[in-house]
């Protein structure tokens, strides 16, 4: 008789993100992962692989961004050099994704390559 596979805990949670500023959104966006991600400040417990739902609202647009994406890294709480605690989100290659992904780097243009420090490197 053999023993049933049991897979993976993957967790899934939503989260909320609401940036109203272009030097936010440039602490915040992931250029280097590819499809593009954003870096969340949260203090609940997620781990690489778990699985979020985000809804982004990116400056003054009205309307809110649904996109789902993959925790690629956490930064705990009092990590070094002070770095404020949350997840690294790789967007979903969907649709939802590709949008959000032209919509940051329509809003951010040539900072992108800027070596200002962000939240993430």
């Amino acid at each position: 008789m053999t023993q049933p596979q049991i897979a993976p805990s993957v967790r899934t949670g939503v989260l909320s993100l609401n940036i109203n500023s272009k030097t936010a959104l440039y602490a915040a966006y992931m250029p280097f992962i590819r499809g593009g991600g954003l870096f969340i400040p949260t203090n609940k417990a997620y781990a690489p692989g778990d699985e979020v739902f985000m809804l982004l609202q990116l400056m003054d647009d009205p309307q809110k961004l649904a996109v789902k994406g993959k925790v690629v890294w956490f930064t705990p709480a009092n990590a070094q050099n002070s770095k404020t605690q949350g997840v690294g989100v790789q967007f979903e290659p969907d649709e939802g994704g590709t949008a959000v992904k032209i919509r940051i780097e329509q809003i951010l243009g040539g900072a992108i390559g800027s070596s200002r420090p962000t939240h993430t490197l």
